[in-house]
């Protein structure tokens, strides 16, 4: 693993060198057990500990099937599905690596005592299996998180609807959390050029999901003049949400629960923005009650900051805590659009809401290649950026995790993997002056001054072996 890394840094490695670098036996990893699924059976969610489940531990390195890639992974980044995999939320991912296991000899490979997690990556190409033609050993690449199998016509319009779309790193083994990895070559992205490894492996999942879930006519095709609401403004979500918003015209009505994470929304350019604690609002005045008059009333401080309009979209990801409020506050014939339910699954609402006034509810689950391509290029171009507020080693994923379970954080939360310290990987040093600000703008201050995030440990934990 050494020599891997050694010519990863170098720079100057060209194909031929890479693909004749022994790889070795074993990897690095972060995972989870399956003889663990049963240990948090009783506590509250909010009470699961995600750094007792996710272990770092030495696994074999698995054998390339067709069309797919080995890669050294530079760095990852946590979303909540590294949260939900970790506290074996809703069920267990061992369910999803069992019945992936089952379509194919090589899809047999996933089904393993072990879950190598993580669904964000950038890295160096070392192997590609037969029948690769776009991708060469020695590429920097990102990696989207969708793994889809097109053996049925029904995702050829859009891949999100083939019935064997998985996400990688949730619903498949060989995450990205870890020193190695496998994924499909059809999840691979140009690495861009300004941004170091953690940077660019941090915006991949986010990114593309808040894209097609905005912008693309899968989602809520946004328009110029819009109003948005977003909840969760600051987080990973949310924080490309705001941007896509502000880019293409439209005006963000920003949810946050603390004036820290207010300020961030105004830094990026929104200027509507609500501190659901500073103001007090409960959309729940019990565990099976909703509150109708804190609908109204928030309603009315949107309408505050909107001159008197109702919002357009609303942008959903928090579930139960929200929705009944989300549908009532949007105007009529607008979209509320749901990728994600992280405060609960089971939603209510008032339905004479949403079909006297002409609603819609819109499904969104991460993207497209397509989508997901077209969001990578708004980041190498410098149109949206990356939001990164701390960096985690590989061997502290797990309190990575725990932080972002807790809501402790901004932005994304990195993690390195082989990149043996942050900063590494930047091509384009002009066009990253050209951005510093907005790229740095998550970053918590170091304590020995600069924007390095303070939980960073440059550790190569097994890379020699």
């Amino acid at each position: 693993m050494r020599t891997i890394l050694d010519a990863v840094l170098s720079g100057d490695a060209e194909a031929a060198d890479f693909q004749s670098l022994s790889i070795p036996e074993t990897y690095r990893a972060v995972t989870l057990h399956a003889d663990e699924a049963d240990m948090f059976e009783g506590l509250a969610s909010a009470d699961k500990d995600p750094r007792k489940s996710m272990h770092v531990e030495d696994v074999p390195v698995p054998e390339l099937a067709p069309g797919e890639a080995l890669i050294a992974v530079m760095a990852s980044a946590i979303n909540y599905n590294t949260v939900w995999s970790s506290i074996f939320e809703p069920v267990s991912t061992f369910a999803f690596l069992k019945r992936y296991g089952k379509l194919s000899p090589e899809s047999a490979r996933h089904d393993l005592p072990y879950h190598v997690i993580g669904s964000d990556l950038s890295g160096v190409i070392l192997r590609t299996g037969a029948g690769v033609n776009a991708w060469k050993p020695g590429d920097e690449v990102v990696a989207h998180c969708l793994s889809v199998e097109l053996e049925s016509a029904d995702g050829h319009n859009d891949t999100m609807m083939d019935p064997e779309q998985r996400i990688w790193g949730f619903e498949t083994n060989f995450g990205g959390l870890a020193h190695l990895a496998v994924v499909k070559t059809n999840q691979l992205m140009p690495k861009p050029d300004h941004l170091t490894w953690e940077e660019s492996a941090s915006p991949g999942l986010v990114n593309s999901t808040a894209y097609r879930q905005l912008v693309s006519s899968n989602g809520a095709n946004m328009k110029q003049g819009d109003n948005v609401l977003i909840w969760g403004a600051s987080g990973g979500l949310g924080s490309y949400a705001v941007q896509y918003a502000l880019a293409g015209g439209a005006t963000p009505i920003c949810v946050v629960s603390s004036e820290d994470k207010a300020d961030l929304c105004r830094a990026m350019g929104a200027e509507a923005v609500i501190d659901r604690n500073a103001e007090g609002f409960r959309f729940w005045k019990d565990a099976s009650t909703q509150d109708q008059k804190e609908w109204k009333r928030f309603g009315g401080r949107i309408r505050e900051l909107t001159g008197g309009e109702d919002v357009d979209i609303v942008f959903e990801h928090p579930g139960r805590e929200t929705f009944g409020a989300s549908v009532y506050v949007t105007k009529r014939g607008g979209t509320i659009v749901t990728c994600a339910s992280t405060t609960g699954y089971l939603h209510e609402y008032d339905n004479r809401y949403l079909w006297m006034s002409l609603k819609r509810i819109v499904g969104s689950h991460f993207a497209n290649y397509k989508e997901a391509w077209a969001a990578n290029r708004l980041i190498a171009k410098g149109k949206i950026h990356p939001t990164v507020s701390k960096v985690y080693s590989l061997d502290d994923a797990g309190q990575a995790a725990y932080d972002v379970h807790k809501n402790r954080h901004h932005g994304k939360v990195g993690v390195l993997c082989l990149a043996p310290s942050e900063g590494l990987g930047i091509r384009d040093h002009e066009k990253r002056e050209q951005h510093i600000a907005q790229i740095n703008r998550f970053r918590v201050p170091h304590e020995n001054g600069g924007v390095l995030g303070p939980h960073t440990k440059p550790s190569l934990s097994g890379v020699a072996r």
